[in-house]
Formats: C-alpha cells, structure tokens, sequence
C-alpha cells in the first residue's frame, strides 16, 4: 500500500511531544515531510481540513494477545506489539517471520519473540535468529520465569542483542492458580486468592537481574504501590527499566468483580483501591512509560464459567484511546504525555520510527475529536470478542479518520 499523493491535513491541532500546536501537516511518499503553523498544501496535494480537531501519531500497543484489525482501527491503532503467547508460541524464526507480515499492507504487526521454547521458562530460545526474521523485543508471555538462572541468561543475551526483555511480573509460587488479589473483597467472595507482593517480589528480582546483566528491561504490567516504587527506585538509580499498564488497573479496583462477572477477571488480578490510586500517581510522575490495551478477546467458552475458573483477559483495543483521554480530562497528565504513553514510548522500546508527528517518521496518523461522546456497548464491538470490563460506560474521545503510511484507512 502506497500513498499515490501527497497529503496535506490543515486547521489542525498538532499533538507533538514538545505540546499541541495549530497548524498543518503534510505527508509525501508514505512520511511526514512537515508540520507546523507555516505549513501549507501545495499544487497536486490531497487536501483534508480538520476542522479543529487532534491530528496525532497513530497508537503503538504494546503486549496485545490477538491481532484484531477492525478492533485497532476503531481504536486508532497501527501498529501492535503481538505476545508470544500463540498457538504455537511465537518460538521459532519461521513463525516470527510469519507474522512479521501478517498485517500488511494497513497494520504493522510487531512480533515479541518467546523468551523460552514453549514458554516454559526452561530452555532458551534463538532469540538472534527470531530478531532476523522481524521479533522487536523478546517477552516471558502471560508468566513469569521462576528461575533466576534462566531468566539471568535471557537477560544477557538480549543485552547481547540490544533487545528489551518484556516480563510479565508476578511470582509463580505465590500466585498459583489465584483469580484474586488477596484482601477483604476476595475473603468476602471467597475466591482464590494471591498477596499483591507476588509482583513486587518479581519486579525486585527481574530488576536486580537485569542491572547485573546490563540489559534493557519493560515490565508489561505494574499495578500495585509497591511494584511502582520498585521502579521509580530502579529508575533513579539510571537503571534502562521502563513499566506499562492497562486501563482497567487505573480505572478500576477489586471492588469491580463483586458481582462475579468474569469480565472482570484479569491478569494480574485487579488491585485494592489504594493501589488504583497509586497507579494515577505514577502515570502522572513519569514512573509510567506505557498504557497498552492488553487486548485479548475472550469468547463465551472462556467467560462463561465460574470466576475462578474464567480465563483472565480483556478486549481492550477500542477503549484505550478513549480512558487514557480521560486521564486528560481528569488532570493527571496532558494530551503530549498521553500520545507519549501511547504511541511514542512504546515505538521508541520497539525501535520503530513512528509513533510521533516528526518529520521523517511513517506518516502514521490519527485524526481524533477528543471530545465526542460515546458509550461503550459491547453488543457493537468490533472486537472479535466482547470481554470489556466497561460496558455500558460513557465516555469521550473518537477516531475519525485514521492513515497508514499516509494512505488513509476504512473505519
């Protein structure tokens, strides 16, 4: 897919990371050839007034579990960071390369390679050989690596690389078969339950590994106070340790799962409010890099079931543009920090040249109307599933136009 003229989108505002600016921008041969408020069409252009509205880097998610197209395109996503955990496991450089090119030609899809064969935290993969065929990163999957020898070998070999590990933070031996994060609201139900240091006591082992080893480490998920601390330590000891989090663990607490709907059954499980609360912290300090969807579709054999025997999991690409604005409007953070956290950390950790409005870039664009109302109803979901922990939500922010490479895709 190849953009056939040059584009020009004016009454714009810009989201850069240096603020929002009025003005236009124009994309030639796939990249963005300027932006600003001097900017203006010339002869031949395509032309597209945005009439006030936010023209920003489209999203980079990093960690989803599906590759779900109409899904990331209601969202504002265009590229997708895709988990290893698949069936087969994305552990072999033929599979890497496969889905390297899945995609194409309207969504990049960046494989995460398996940290282990299988998964199974024993035995090192080819990680070389997966990061020739496309793999961005390296990812432990939905678990963690107990043990320390392995994980400490991973860790020197991807700094070999110049490849970020991804990890998964949450001891094994403690969480078990858990659903629950242990506290008054899962003794009440009386569910499974595991003690919310798991993730700490994983986050301080993986850190202390990955000083020793000298690599570059991204804790997927971070949701509790501690865990946060954790890394606000790691970071101001200079340490290369970044951390994300999915909207549910900033929007919602453990009060969310009384009613037993599985949808709210996630991995890590949902926290205590103090620790909902220490999360809107650390996205507003900076200890937070990344908001990902953690996009995983569950269909009704998954969801349908028992609370503690319900597969964890949320299909969480259509809201995430829409909660991380509320972040804005809340005023924990400002509209370039959340374009930071959704598109150009993320494509910075992968390595990609998107995910910001700078010249030279992909011309990986999102036109968005901040604040255009909505409700969330998962009957009408694009997702292949509709597993979403907010349904019958309100709530503001709207893609209206969405272009790849400068080429401009169907809602």
């Amino acid at each position: 897919m190849k953009q056939a003229r040059p584009l020009t989108i004016t009454d714009a505002q810009l989201v850069t990371p240096e603020g929002v600016i009025a003005g236009a921008l124009r994309c030639v041969d796939g990249l963005i050839a300027a932006l600003g408020p001097d900017v203006a069409a010339e002869d031949g252009d395509e032309r597209l007034s945005a009439k006030g509205k936010l023209i920003a880097p489209g999203l980079v998610d990093l960690g989803v579990f599906a590759v779900d197209k109409p899904a990331f395109h209601f969202g504002g996503i265009t590229r997708a960071a895709l988990m290893p955990d698949q069936s087969p496991p994305l552990d072999l450089p033929s599979r890497v390369g496969f889905i390297a090119k899945s995609g194409k030609p309207d969504l990049w899809v960046h494989p995460l390679a398996a940290a282990t064969r299988g998964l199974e935290g024993q035995e090192l993969a080819e990680l070389a050989l997966m990061r020739d065929a496309g793999a961005k990163a390296v990812a432990t999957g939905r678990r963690w690596i107990a043990d320390s020898g392995v994980m400490l070998r991973l860790l020197q070999y991807a700094a070999m690389l110049d490849l970020v590990v991804v990890t998964h933070a949450e001891d094994g031996g403690l969480v078990g078969e858990a659903s629950a994060t242990a506290g008054e609201i899962a003794t009440r139900l009386g569910l499974p339950a595991a003690p919310a240091e798991a993730e700490a006591l994983a986050i301080a082992r993986d850190t202390a590994l990955a000083e020793l080893a000298g690599a570059r480490l991204h804790i997927r998920q971070v949701t509790t106070a501690r865990g946060f601390d954790l890394v606000r330590e790691a970071k101001a000891r200079g340490l290369p340790v970044t951390c994300g989090i999915t909207p549910a663990h900033f929007m919602l607490s453990d009060l969310a799962t009384a009613d037993f709907r599985t949808f709210m059954r996630l991995s890590p499980p949902l926290r205590c409010e103090a620790d909902r609360q220490a999360a809107l912290v650390a996205i507003g300090d900076g200890t937070v890099d990344v908001i990902a969807s953690g996009h995983d579709p569950r269909g009704p054999e998954d969801k349908r079931l028992p609370f503690a025997d319900a597969a964890p999991g949320m299909a969480g690409a259509e809201t995430l543009l829409a909660m991380t604005l509320g972040l804005v409007r809340d005023g924990v953070i400002d509209t370039p920090r959340a374009f930071d956290l959704l598109a150009r950390n993320p494509a910075r950790l992968l390595g990609v040249a998107a995910g910001e409005l700078a010249t030279g870039l992909e011309a990986d664009i999102a036109l968005i109307d901040p604040d255009a109302p909505w409700i969330i109803d998962r009957r009408k979901m694009e997702a292949t599933a509709d597993n979403t922990p907010f349904d019958r939500q309100g709530t503001q922010g709207r893609v209206l136009g969405l272009w790849k490479g400068g080429v401009r895709l169907a809602l």
